[in-house]
């Protein structure tokens, strides 16, 4: 009827319109830059979190939750709204999208006429999303494959993620092997009506992956629905918890969210009384005895104490001293120090010819680039030091306070 095609063309573009590029969901941060700001607290969704050391672990161990559905289901809104409502300050979003085997010549043929089967167990590189997924639960650094979807393949670069609080792991396929399923902490299926999936899929892969009706209806009905039927739905036995109706059911993802937290609560509870306070202990005397009696650490450079900076120092400690001077004889000293921070970069010789037509031997930066780091608020003062004396030099900042309620570090 005239009805039916009116309400159908809302879903899909006329014919004849400038197509978007295809894109797809990946294992990313939920915004950019990586962080997720709520009402009440930003949580961070990327980056290295403070409590790694220099060997890329972490001493606790993040709990992971994994979310399974049928394809437009809403996972990844489900998986949003859980990382909003929890109140931790790191949360990692893994997705089955970047685990896509690379196809071969053949198969990518299939792919650009929808006769490839991208919602088959087949499809998924089980082997790597248990690897990467063991490491990140143990708190390691983790290499993940960018999947170019217009392509059907992996890009050279891969990107690093880091263990989290919790780490929430979605795909069609979350619980369709017995190995993948130990990881998990916590099994979610978002259960949503066919009907529903079918219209948010055709308005998805029509407006934002440049693909035709004919090409989605083929594909829904060759693949995607008996891929459902026989290996999705099945997996709905597995879960711990059921979230019908999907995103709509805020009192399913409140009963999640408690959930979660009596979980990293008991996790918390666990940790023996006696090893926290041994540690303590530990901590509070190895501070309380630093550097008595023993030298300064080899990575430690000290600006050598000459009658000028030793003036510079007087004039800033001096409280006569008005604002303007303090400013300028700051700024005299950080330029001082950022000069002998030069000092101690790499060098090499090198030979040159002076205008005058004579060889002049002298030494030239051995490095690739500098980039300088502030740590703020009180690093960002010796920025302007920097900038005049490294030419062009690009400059990153980091901001580490203390959660007030947590104790930890946010960064």
């Amino acid at each position: 009827s005239n009805s039916s095609a009116e309400s159908l063309d809302r879903l899909y573009p006329a014919v004849g319109s400038t197509k978007p590029p295809r894109k797809r969901t990946t294992s990313q941060c939920k915004s950019e830059p990586p962080l997720l700001r709520t009402s009440k607290r930003t949580i961070y969704t990327a980056g290295r979190p403070p409590w790694y050391n220099e060997h890329g672990t972490q001493s606790k161990e993040a709990f992971v939750i994994g979310l399974g559905g049928g394809s437009a289901s809403g996972k990844t809104t489900v998986a949003t709204m859980i990382i909003e409502a929890l109140d931790v300050p790191w949360v990692v979003l893994l997705s089955m999208d970047s685990f896509y085997k690379v196809l071969t010549k053949q198969q990518q043929e299939q792919a650009a006429s929808n006769d490839f089967n991208f919602d088959h167990p087949d499809a998924f590189d089980f082997d790597l999303i248990i690897a990467t997924l063991k490491k990140l639960k143990q708190g390691k650094s983790v290499k993940i494959p960018i999947y170019d979807f217009t392509t059907h393949s992996r890009k050279k670069e891969w990107k690093t993620l880091y263990g989290a609080n919790v780490i929430i792991f979605e795909g069609i396929m979350a619980f369709a092997d017995k190995e993948l399923l130990k990881l998990l902490d916590l099994k979610i299926f978002v259960d949503t009506d066919s009907d529903i999936r079918l219209v948010r899929r055709l308005r998805r892969d029509i407006s934002e992956r440049g693909r035709d009706i004919e090409g989605v209806i083929k594909q829904y009905n060759k693949f995607v629905k008996p891929a459902f039927d026989q290996y999705i739905q099945p997996t709905m036995r597995l879960a711990d918890i059921v979230v019908p109706r999907g995103s709509g059911n805020t009192v399913a993802i409140d009963l999640i969210v408690q959930h979660v937290h009596s979980q990293l609560e008991e996790v918390r509870a666990a940790r023996s009384l006696g090893d926290l306070l041994t540690m303590c202990l530990v901590f509070r005397a190895a501070l309380a005895s630093a550097h008595q009696c023993h030298p300064l650490p080899q990575t430690l450079s000290v600006l050598k104490s000459t009658p000028q900076v030793r003036g510079m120092h007087t004039i800033i400690r001096n409280k006569e001293t008005s604002r303007d001077e303090f400013i300028f004889y700051s700024k005299r000293l950080m330029r001082l120090l950022i000069e002998h921070a030069l000092s101690l970069l790499p060098f090499q010789s090198c030979t040159v010819q002076t205008p005058q037509g004579h060889d002049y031997e002298g030494r030239t930066y051995s490095g690739k680039q500098i980039t300088g780091v502030s740590i703020l608020r009180a690093g960002e003062t010796m920025e302007p030091a920097l900038r005049a004396v490294c030419k062009d030099v690009r400059i990153g900042t980091i901001l580490i306070q203390t959660n007030c309620n947590t104790g930890e570090p946010e960064v």
